[in-house]
């Protein structure tokens, strides 16, 4: 390998774009692509990746742009120049919760590829039903309330599975499938995640489900390491509950998520001049790939601050509720992925409340104003005195899930000693000023109220400090904000501090390559953390940005959490 390096393939195959990253054993890329649906797609008219059926409330994807795209980002390799036989292992990541329905000619069809033909031709007509629900769907109403109360109610469910039920989850999504196309479902012979339809093409045979993507199904029993009977029964109904289990391949779930599934179909040996020996690593969920990113240490937060705010952290603690998800890790028994969304008002809610200030000198700094006042304002709006009222406020443009509030703006000023809260008036709460340090803590208390049960005090010399996390690392396009990091390590603390994680725009992709680097390099008992961590170049990736825990700040925040779960419910009861 001196003359000829490895190389390692993740794919990303996201609601708008397929992503290809390709990285040598040192984790360094060399080639990095991607088709983008809506403009390198031909003839499925779609807008930003989906189509829409507006009168149920259905969001899907062609399956077959997503064949017409797999050709497409090789062929896009190919012409940057990339030698698809150094390649030694691929993995990829797929938008969580997507469901794909293979008819049985399909199957044989997908294992008796013609390398002179493409995928698309080929494969068009290879599934019972040629679209694929995204994960904005919301058709599913009607089968979350039968998912929620299968097991009891919604908070059992979570124990369970790691979530309530949600519309984008498979469970729901299959139920409904087989509900409203009867005939469809019975001549599907297989049901695959989006990741393991990834995995499924490349390897030339139906693949099976991720340790860690089978969680966003509400299937899978998380702590038992087994499918449900209880919500197989309810998806099946009538139905053969074994037939439901064939058709989701219940047996082929590895514990290993670097396990060696087999060599790459050779389709992509003769179309591409791939290695034959080239190995295909299980895809994994685009959420779980990104924590593979960055080689987390439990107790480390990924907090994305985008369209939405994301908190993503590795924990060995299973504490599930209805409004939070727990996963397996992806890669290391004994660890869970913990998420917390801010589904809908994330960096939309900023912006809004970035635009109702006056606008900045300079046109070219959009965000001066509101840093600016942000940063100068004090923690909470108090004055000098700690236990003097908390200015704490609820914003959400859009309605949002957690909590499941309409839309609205709702500004309280809370009595830390008395523990009460009353609506703050105009004289009490200026406008818009009031509002742009406001949201940003109100965001980030919300996901130091969910996280609060999973973080552990630190051990050694900093072992007299609160439960916190170990470090925080900020992605995303808020990041970059110097006054964002700041409150950032105000309200959630971090024992080492406040760091802004570049990864550019393909984390999924990275993460599923790091894994392939794994799978293939790893020696026997060698964890992800061990190798990935030994190669991974913080200095690169990582910058630390802001100071974290701040001793008499951070416990004034503790106080505020309180304060949010209290407006939290007022606003609820009030709907």
């Amino acid at each position: 390998m001196v003359g000829n390096p490895a190389l390692y393939l993740g794919f990303d195959l996201s609601t708008q774009q397929l992503k290809g990253l390709a990285i040598n054993s040192d984790l360094r890329p060399e080639h990095e692509v991607k088709f983008d649906f809506d403009a390198d797609a031909r003839g499925f008219n779609v807008t930003k990746g989906v189509l829409t059926n507006e009168v149920e409330n259905e969001v899907f994807a062609p399956i077959s742009m997503w064949l017409e795209a797999i050709d497409g980002v090789l062929q896009k390799f190919r012409e940057d120049g990339m030698d698809f036989g150094r390649v030694r292992g691929i993995s990829g990541a797929g938008m969580q919760h997507g469901s794909i329905y293979w008819s049985e000619q399909g199957e044989r069809a997908l294992e008796q590829l013609d390398s002179s033909a493409s995928l698309q031709a080929q494969l068009g007509d290879a599934f019972s039903h040629p679209y694929s629900p995204n994960w904005q769907d919301a058709s599913t109403q009607e089968q979350c309330g039968a998912f929620d109360q299968c097991l009891g109610d919604e908070s059992r469910l979570a124990q369970v599975t790691g979530s309530k039920a949600h519309h984008r989850f498979t469970g729901p999504q299959i139920l409904r499938f087989r509900t409203k196309y009867p005939d469809k479902y019975e001549h599907t012979s297989r049901i695959s995640l989006v990741s393991s339809f990834l995995a499924s093409i490349f390897l030339g045979r139906v693949a099976p489900f991720d340790i860690s993507d089978v969680c966003g199904m509400n299937l899978y029993d998380i702590r038992a390491g087994a499918w449900s009977e209880e919500l197989l029964s309810l998806t099946a109904n009538s139905s053969d509950i074994n037939e439901l289990k064939h058709k989701l391949g219940a047996a082929d779930i590895f514990e290993d998520g670097g396990a060696f599934l087999g060599n790459i179909s050779p389709y992509f040996v003769e179309r591409y001049g791939f290695n034959s020996s080239c190995a295909i690593i299980p895809s994994t969920g685009d959420n779980p790939s990104t924590i593979l990113a960055l080689p987390l240490r439990p107790m480390d937060a990924i907090v994305s601050l985008g369209t939405s705010t994301t908190f993503l952290m590795s924990t060995p603690h299973y504490k599930p509720n209805p409004v939070v998800h727990f996963m397996n890790h992806p890669t290391t028994p004994g660890l869970y992925m913990f998420m917390r969304l801010c589904y809908k008002n994330g960096g939309l809610a900023r912006e809004h409340v970035r635009d109702s200030l006056s606008p900045p000198s300079d046109s070219s700094k959009p965000w001066e104003t509101f840093d600016r006042i942000s940063s100068s304002t004090p923690p909470l709006g108090q004055s000098s005195d700690p236990i003097s009222c908390m200015k704490i406020g609820l914003f959400f443009p859009r309605p949002e899930i957690v909590p499941n509030v309409r839309a609205g703006t709702w500004r309280f000023l809370y009595d830390p000693t008395a523990r009460t809260a009353t609506a703050a008036n105009e004289s009490a709460w200026k406008q818009p000023e009031g509002d742009a340090r406001a949201i940003v803590e109100s965001q980030l208390l919300s996901l130091r109220l969910r996280s609060r049960d999973l973080v552990e005090s630190p051990t050694g010399v900093n072992a007299h400090l609160p439960p916190q996390p170990r470090r925080v690392y900020l992605v995303g396009g808020g990041s970059r904000n110097a006054a964002i990091a700041k409150i950032a390590g105000e309200v959630l603390g971090g024992v080492e501090g406040v760091f802004r994680l570049d990864v550019g725009e393909n984390a999924c992709a990275l993460g599923a390559a790091y894994k392939a680097v794994w799978s293939v390099e790893r020696k026997p008992g060698q964890s992800f953390e061990e190798l990935i961590g030994a190669r991974w170049d913080e200095d690169r990736f990582a910058e630390k940005i802001a100071e974290g825990y701040q001793e008499g700040i951070f416990e004034r925040y503790g106080m505020a959490v309180e304060g949010l779960g209290l407006v939290e419910k007022y606003v609820l009861k009030r709907q």
